[in-house]
């Protein structure tokens, strides 16, 4: 599945997250940002836009309906945010940390989560459209009640997902790991899954396999 990139300007200026305060419109955009450090702060419908941000640290940091276009995120802590409501397109989380975010409401389209952190993240009610996540560890994360559309899970640990009320039909979790996951059969129907996991699943319906 292609999915379209961040775009943004090359040689963006420099600048530091805290001179969104200096902004009437909670607006940062064509720049980028390094080593910034934004915790426990509280910072609604803020507006990012054509940015590249490494190394920066958004511990417990309320960006409720925060939208996000085009922008590069590298090696990033969002660990325990809150960025419910949210609107996230043409964005990659690269190597990042969210454990325990908060994106619930939110809406994706065109994001890239990879190799990153995202057990225990909440993600409920939320709807994806050209989704990737790659090499991430998605533990215990909660994806209760979402729409995928064109979404990957790819060489991806799933184990004790949450997908209850989420139809998987058309999505491919192959390539994928698991012990196990919450989630109705009816929502599994035209899951695309390997021959090992074909076999878990049964077991979760008490069929017995032999040779």
């Amino acid at each position: 599945m292609k999915i379209d990139l961040p775009r943004m300007p090359k040689d963006l200026p420099s600048k530091n997250f805290h001179d969104i305060f200096y902004e009437e419109d909670l607006e940062l955009e064509m720049c980028e940002i390094k080593e910034s450090t934004f915790d426990n702060e509280v910072l609604n419908k803020v507006r990012l836009s054509n940015l590249v941000m490494k190394g920066c640290k958004f511990n417990n940091t309320d960006f409720s309906n925060i939208d996000i276009t085009d922008v590069s995120f590298e090696n990033c802590d969002f660990s325990n945010a809150i960025l419910k409501g949210s609107s996230i397109h043409r964005t990659m989380f690269k190597n990042c940390k969210l454990l325990g975010v908060d994106l619930t409401d939110s809406r994706f389209g065109n994001v890239q989560f990879d190799n990153s952190l995202l057990n225990l993240a909440s993600f409920g009610n939320s709807k994806f459209e050209k989704v990737n996540f790659q090499e991430n560890s998605l533990e215990s994360t909660d994806f209760y009640d979402c729409r995928f559309k064109k979404v990957e899970f790819i060489r991806c640990n799933i184990n004790s997902a949450n997908f209850e009320k989420t139809s998987l039909k058309g999505i491919d979790i192959s390539t994928s790991n698991f012990e196990k996951l919450i989630i109705s059969l009816a929502d599994l129907k035209g899951c695309k899954v390997s021959t090992f996991q074909a076999i878990q699943f049964s077991s979760l319906l008490g069929l017995v396999i032999t040779d």
